[in-house]
């Protein structure tokens, strides 16, 4: 076999060259269509392992199932399909970091629900560089609220100084007005975590206020021992217990307060100590036991007849426990979903009806303004009250309410009740514009912001 001469070979190198540029070019021609494909893409940082898998399985559940049920009723968001995968983070920040830096390479994001305190503190800077939305539903940083320095986080619903305010209102409600406050002992049982620990200041302001002294007690994570906690609990004698916990902290507590001859009904649970997986294992010792929510439990609501007909009634539904349906969890996720894809439909009136940037939809949550009658438009009518969210308040001044443990389930045992704004905004801005002055963030100007609109 005769060797190629230089000049076949200078023509086979410069055919490989060619081939190989196509290819690229090929790929490059393919990815802008990739990315503008009639579909908006949901990464969820889940867990469904761990000691917090009860929480994880059903906010999932219930945010996936929504997702499921646009996409089969209405074709998607006009005719935008939602997409959606899931990383295992098992509530651990380093995971969700991971988690984050690989689906974020994924076109058409819309928004990041990591339903973690600690994996969302650790994307706040990443979300603003890379300008997709951070929902932290219930729970995140406090001053968050304030939109003019975290443009793209959004503690949706309810932030952790928000919900100590409703709670301290609705023990005062109990007592026959806030004034019967003073004198009264307050003790605060918290996860010792970021999230356990935010309210610490929070509350002792408010015993300020109101006059009544607070004991604030943290149980190291995961929460499986409290005996020496309760025991302290016991000595002080507080008139009420406010239970901050998580995951298997909370029967724990209930069966150990029961130990001690604490009664459950002066202990009053916030917004992550509100599920049937947080009662359900403390049996009798949790009977008469009250927590805060954002939205109601059961599944009477349309939505979730609906979700039940047209997702699990097609063998589609994400719980695999279906007497979870209507679960504390499950109608949080469906909630979270309610105004993830609101946001995208609002921003799509603005900018097209097609694939989203992610600033677009942060554009869209900083007008996710829901009143009750359009609550009611979405089958959602007493699952949750409203959202009012602006480029200033990135919580949306939602309301709360009080539900009690009769042993089966729980029953609504208070009005919607609204935080303390005029105490809490303050607080929240000082916060805020501290964090901006260290972080030399511009503080954007919300009436030309909306201007500009």
């Amino acid at each position: 076999m005769s060797r190629p001469n230089t000049r076949t070979l200078s023509l086979r190198a410069l055919s490989l060259k060619a081939a190989l540029l196509g290819a690229l070019l090929g790929t490059a021609t393919l990815l802008p269509a990739a990315a503008q494909a009639d579909e908006q893409y949901f990464p969820l940082q889940s867990y469904r392992v761990g000691p917090y898998a009860a929480g994880g399985t059903g906010f999932f559940g219930g945010f996936i199932d929504y997702l499921t049920l646009v996409n089969n009723r209405d074709g998607g968001v006009n005719g935008v399909k939602l997409t959606w995968d899931e990383c295992e983070t098992q509530y651990e920040v380093e995971r969700g970091v991971e988690c984050y830096k690989r689906q974020k390479n994924r076109p058409g994001v819309a928004a990041w629900n990591p339903l973690s305190v600690g994996i969302a503190y650790a994307m706040i800077d990443d979300v603003g560089r890379d300008k997709a939305p951070l929902i932290t539903v219930n729970h995140g940083r406090t001053d968050s609220t304030d939109g003019r320095v975290f443009k793209y986080v959004f503690p949706l619903l309810l932030n952790p100084y928000s919900e100590s305010s409703g709670i301290v209102n609705y023990i005062g409600a109990r007592e026959g007005g806030l004034e019967k406050l003073k004198g009264k002992k307050i003790a605060v049982l918290y996860h010792g975590s970021p999230y356990g620990k935010e309210t610490i200041p929070i509350y002792q302001l408010l015993a300020e206020k109101y006059g009544f002294s607070v004991e604030q007690v943290e149980v190291p994570h995961p929460g499986n021992e409290q005996q020496s906690q309760w025991l302290s609990i016991r000595r002080t004698k507080p008139d009420y217990v406010v239970l901050r916990g998580w995951g298997v902290m909370n029967p724990v507590a209930l069966k150990t307060a029961q130990k001690v001859g604490f009664p459950a009904d002066r202990i009053i649970g916030n917004v992550w100590s509100n599920s049937e997986e947080d009662v359900i294992p403390a049996g009798d010792a949790a009977k008469g036991y009250t927590a805060i929510t954002t939205q109601a439990s059961g599944a009477e609501y349309p939505v979730l007849q609906e979700i039940v007909k047209a997702v699990y009634g097609a063998g589609k539904g994400n719980l695999d426990d279906k007497k979870r349906i209507g679960s504390v969890y499950h109608n949080l996720g469906i909630v979270n979903g309610i105004l993830n894809v609101e946001a995208v439909r609002i921003a799509q009136d603005k900018f097209g009806k097609r694939t989203l940037t992610g600033d677009e939809v942060r554009w869209g949550f900083e007008h996710l303004r829901l009143d009750p009658k359009r609550v009611e438009a979405l089958g959602a009518k007493g699952l949750f009250h409203s959202i009012n969210v602006s480029v200033a308040n990135h919580e949306g001044e939602g309301r709360v309410t009080f539900q009690q443990w009769d042993g089966a389930k729980w029953k609504v045992v208070s009005d919607w009740i609204a935080p303390d704004w005029a105490l809490l905004r303050p607080i929240i801005e000082k916060s805020s514009l501290a964090y901006a002055a260290e972080h030399g963030i511009k503080v954007r100007d919300p009436a030309a912001e909306e201007a500009s609109n």
